[in-house]
C-alpha cells in the first residue's frame, strides 16, 4: 500500500473551504494541516488549483446483479460510481432472485467483495410474506444499511401492498426502512383512463400516469405508519412539490426520524424534456412539470430534502427503446451524479459546501455510516480531486456502465473528477484504474 500526501488544496468539508496538505497513510486520512512534512515515504499530489472533497456516498442503486447481468454487473457499475467519484454505495433488492433472505443478502456481498472497487452495502428485500426473515436485519447486523420496501412501482412479490405486512414491518423493524412511495391503485386508474383517451400512449404521459396524487398519497401512509411506530424511515427520490409539505428543515438531521431524498434526475430535467428523450428519462417515480423541479431546488437548498441520489438504474438500448408501456423505467446515472452538482455550482445555483453536505456529510449521517463521509483525521481516506477548471463531455467513449448508454450524452461539465481514493488507494487517477484492490463493507453506528 502507498501513502499519499497531497500539497496545496482547497479542501471542502463540513462547511468550510481551507487551503491545506493532507496525509494519508494505512487507508485513513493521517494528518490535515498546513505544509505537511511526512517521516515516511509517500506518493506526493500537487493540489494547486484543485478542490478535495470527501467521496460522495451514494444510498439507491440498482446494480443488477445476481439475474440481471446483461444489463449491468456489481464489478461495471461500482467502476463507473468511481470514476464519478462516488466512493461507497447502497444498493437495492430488486435482483433475480429478489434479496428476501439473509442468504441471499449475503450472496450479494460476497460479490461485491470479490469485485467491488468502491465500498458497498446492499439493502434487505421484503415481501407481503417475508417479515419474519426481514426482522433478522436488526440492530445487531451493524454491516447492513437497512430494509427496502417497495410501496409502489414494483411487479410481483416485490410490491409490498399489504397493510398487516406494512404494520408489522413498521412495527418491528430495528433499522432504518427506505421506501419507494408510489400508490399502485392510483397509477392504474389513471394508466385507464389515458388509455380510454388515446390510442398510442408515449413517454410524455409518464407523468400523467405516475402523477403527483400517487406520490402524494403514497408517501403519506409511509409517514402515518413511521409516526405511529417512531419508525427510522427514509423516502427514497421525492419527486413532487406536494409530497415537500410532509417534511421539516426545523429539526437537525442527526435527530431526524423521518427523511427525504432528491435525485440528480429530477433536479435536471422536467416534463418538456420527454420530447427529446422520450423513454430514455422514463423511469419511477417519473420526472415531472418544471414546477416540481423548482420546488425540489428550493426544498434542498432549505433542507427539507436531505441528501442527494442517483437511484441508479441501468437497461440495455434495446429495453428503452421498445413502445412506452414496454419500455423499461430507470436511468443510468452513477457515473455523473457530482460533476451534474458542479454544473450546478458553476451556474451559481448551490455552493460547493452544500454539495458535499448533501452527496456526503448528509449521507453518512442520515444512515450513520462509520468513519466516512467526511475529511476528518482517523477517517478513511474516502476522497476525490475535482478541477474546476477542466470539462467533461458525456460521449459513447467514455461511459463505463455496462448498458454503454446515458441519457446526459453530448453535455459537457465544467468540470473534471481527476483522481478518486477509496480507503487510501488510488483507484483512479487522471483516466486509468488501479484495481488491485477492492472497496470496503460499510460499517453502520447504531
Amino acid at each position: 500500500m502507498q501513502n499519499y500526501l497531497i500539497k496545496n488544496i482547497s479542501i471542502v468539508n463540513e462547511g468550510r473551504i481551507i487551503v491545506g496538505d493532507i496525509l494519508i497513510k494505512n487507508n485513513r486520512i493521517e494528518k490535515i494541516a498546513a505544509n505537511i512534512q511526512p517521516s515516511f515515504l509517500v506518493t506526493e499530489i500537487n493540489g494547486t488549483g484543485k478542490y478535495l472533497l470527501p467521496g460522495a456516498i451514494d444510498d439507491q442503486v440498482h446494480f443488477r446483479e445476481p439475474g440481471l447481468t446483461h444489463k449491468a454487473t456489481i464489478y461495471t457499475e461500482a467502476k463507473a460510481a468511481v470514476a464519478g467519484g462516488v466512493t461507497s454505495f447502497m444498493e437495492m433488492p430488486n435482483t433475480i432472485p429478489p434479496a428476501f433472505t439473509q442468504e441471499l443478502l449475503e450472496e450479494k456481498y460476497a460479490i461485491a467483495a470479490q469485485h467491488s472497487l468502491a465500498n458497498y452495502s446492499f439493502f434487505m428485500g421484503t415481501s407481503n410474506n417475508n417479515a419474519d426473515e426481514v426482522l433478522k436485519t436488526n440492530d445487531k447486523k451493524r454491516d447492513v444499511c437497512g430494509v427496502k420496501i417497495f410501496m409502489g412501482a414494483s411487479t410481483g412479490n416485490l410490491l409490498v401492498d399489504n397493510y398487516l405486512t406494512l404494520d408489522k414491518l413498521f412495527r418491528e423493524t430495528e433499522v432504518l426502512i427506505s421506501t419507494h412511495c408510489e400508490e399502485e391503485k392510483i397509477i392504474k386508474q389513471n394508466l385507464e383512463k389515458i388509455k380510454q383517451e388515446k390510442k398510442e400512449l408515449t413517454a410524455s404521459d409518464h407523468p400523467l400516469i405516475r402523477n403527483d396524487e400517487a406520490c402524494f398519497e403514497s408517501s403519506l401512509t409511509a409517514i402515518q405508519f413511521a409516526k405511529k411506530y417512531d419508525t427510522r424511515l427514509h423516502i427514497l427520490h421525492i419527486s413532487t412539490e406536494k409530497e415537500l409539505q410532509l417534511f421539516t428543515n426545523l429539526i437537525p438531521l442527526k435527530d431526524k426520524r423521518i427523511t427525504a431524498e432528491v435525485c440528480v434526475h429530477h433536479l435536471h430535467f422536467t416534463s418538456d424534456d420527454y420530447a427529446r428523450l422520450g423513454n430514455l428519462i422514463k423511469c419511477n417515480p417519473a420526472i415531472k412539470s418544471p414546477h416540481n423541479k423548482e420546488a425540489l431546488w428550493k426544498a434542498l437548498l432549505d433542507d427539507r430534502l436531505d441528501l442527494i441520489a442517483t437511484d441508479h438504474a441501468p437497461h440495455t438500448w434495446a429495453e428503452k427503446n421498445e413502445p412506452y408501456e414496454k419500455a423499461h423505467a430507470g436511468l443510468p446515472l452513477v457515473q455523473h451524479p457530482l460533476l451534474l452538482m458542479l454544473h450546478y455550482v458553476k451556474q451559481g445555483r448551490i455552493g460547493l459546501e452544500k454539495v458535499v453536505e448533501k452527496m456526503s456529510h448528509a449521507v453518512a449521517t442520515c444512515f450513520q455510516i462509520a468513519e466516512r463521509g467526511f475529511i476528518r483525521e482517523g477517517y478513511f481516506a474516502d476522497l476525490v480531486i475535482v478541477d474546476l477548471n477542466e470539462s467533461t463531455l458525456v460521449s459513447k467513449d467514455n461511459i463505463l456502465y455496462k448498458c454503454g448508454w446515458s441519457p446526459l450524452e453530448g453535455f459537457r461539465f465544467p468540470a473534471a473528477i481527476t483522481h478518486t481514493f477509496i480507503n487510501g488507494d488510488l483507484v483512479y487517477g487522471n483516466g486509468s484504474f488501479d484495481e488491485s484492490n477492492r472497496g470496503a463493507r460499510l460499517i453502520f453506528n447504531r
